[in-house]
């Protein structure tokens, strides 16, 4: 198998940075791809010069394809990855891996038992900015971590997103859309956790929609807006994080480790690049530490083209599923802190992704990635 043949399921806002980013990466091609609105997936493929527009149905019957990367909105995440499995396909997902423990549990059991591959976002925990961070850490630059924060704090996306409800209902809400991003990188940077504790609340329980073209239309907010919790790492160290649809604005950073010897400002999660800021206990002033790592633009793809080298090496890859899992308790531990008032101890666990090599960027890739 010289390349992993690949099908997009969903062709929303996301998928044209995936398209896009594609054609960066010789170990993948994407050689099809389906939406609901069959029309929407031809427009794509017409866009991105990819062969073949399906229904997901049948997509899921081509014998062509290896891989499915699967775009759809949350609450069709389970649904769509059962189904590439089912098909014999490895399945590489959006975030979150599934809206529910119990849909993702039968994902990952499926994968096991039919031997494929099962990957997921976010993959920016690859890019130059974290990877650095991650570095910094692991050499002792900031001693051992002993506590973080974490933020993500706006108004919503009714304002500007063309299709908002989703944002709102279950498997949505800040902590299982952005969440992902900040706890992957989390525990990218320092490990498992071990329980978790949190409050939630819904501020506003209607949204009216501003943005076009469903300018005008309610929204029934049916998950919190509101997530503040607190994670307890295996490495003993303890962060606080917040997410939410109900702040107007704010000054706070996007993520910060704090270690014994230190801290370091870490980029936004969400992105791929710098800066990355480091002060030691004995330094007079922040330093902008110069990013040891390639892949700084969007390169959003990046995760699905390590799971296809790992497909083809037999490995792990990076943004692999108990990973994915680890992230989806953790976010689901939040909400079951508040509704008992009590710690949620995790019943999952995953294995802290190997770091890419230093140097790693496009050109280099190829010879680099297989570096487990």
């Amino acid at each position: 198998m010289g390349k992993i043949k690949v099908g997009v399921v969903g062709c929303g806002n996301i998928s044209d940075i995936y398209f896009k980013n594609a054609k960066r990466f010789d170990v993948f091609d994407i050689v099809a791809c389906a939406d609901l609105e069959l029309d929407r997936a031809r427009e794509k493929a017409e866009t991105f010069d990819i062969a073949k527009a399906y229904s997901t149905e049948a997509l899921m019957a081509d014998p062509e394809i290896d891989m499915v990367i699967n775009l759809t909105i949350p609450s069709e995440h389970a649904k769509i990855a059962l189904t590439a499995l089912e098909s014999g396909k490895h399945v590489y997902g959006e975030k979150p891996l599934a809206a529910t423990r119990e849909e993702a549990q039968q994902v990952l059991k499926l994968a096991k038992a039919k031997g494929l591959f099962v990957g997921n976002a976010p993959d920016t925990f690859l890019g130059g900015g974290l990877q650095t961070s991650r570095k910094l850490i692991d050499d002792g630059w900031i001693g051992d971590p002993v506590a973080a924060t974490a933020f993500m704090m706006h108004h919503g996306h009714e304002v500007w997103h063309p299709n908002p409800d989703f944002f709102y209902k279950k498997g949505g809400g800040p902590m299982f859309d952005m969440g992902p991003y900040y706890i992957t990188a989390l525990l990218s940077l320092m490990g498992p956790v071990k329980r978790v504790t949190g409050s939630t609340t819904i501020t506003f329980p209607e949204r009216t929609i501003t943005s076009k073209p469903k300018y005008g239309e309610k929204i029934k907010v049916e998950t919190p807006s509101q997530i503040n919790g607190v994670l307890d790492f295996y490495n003993g160290a303890v962060a606080s994080i917040i997410t939410s649809y109900d702040t107007w604005h704010h000054q706070l950073p996007k993520i910060e480790i704090h270690g014994t010897e230190g801290s370091l400002s870490v980029p936004d999660p969400n992105t791929f690049g710098g800066p990355v800021y480091l002060r030691r206990h004995d330094h007079d002033g922040w330093s902008d530490i110069p990013l040891t790592h390639g892949f700084t633009d969007n390169s959003r793809g990046l995760g699905v083209a390590e799971m296809a080298h790992a497909i083809l090496a037999g490995k792990v890859p990076r943004a692999e599923g108990e990973l994915a899992y680890h992230v989806l308790d953790i976010m689901q531990g939040f909400y079951d802190a508040s509704e008992t008032n009590q710690h949620y101890e995790l019943a999952s666990t995953c294995v802290q992704p190997t770091p890419l090599p230093v140097g790693i960027n496009q050109e280099n890739f190829k010879e680099k990635v297989g570096e487990w």
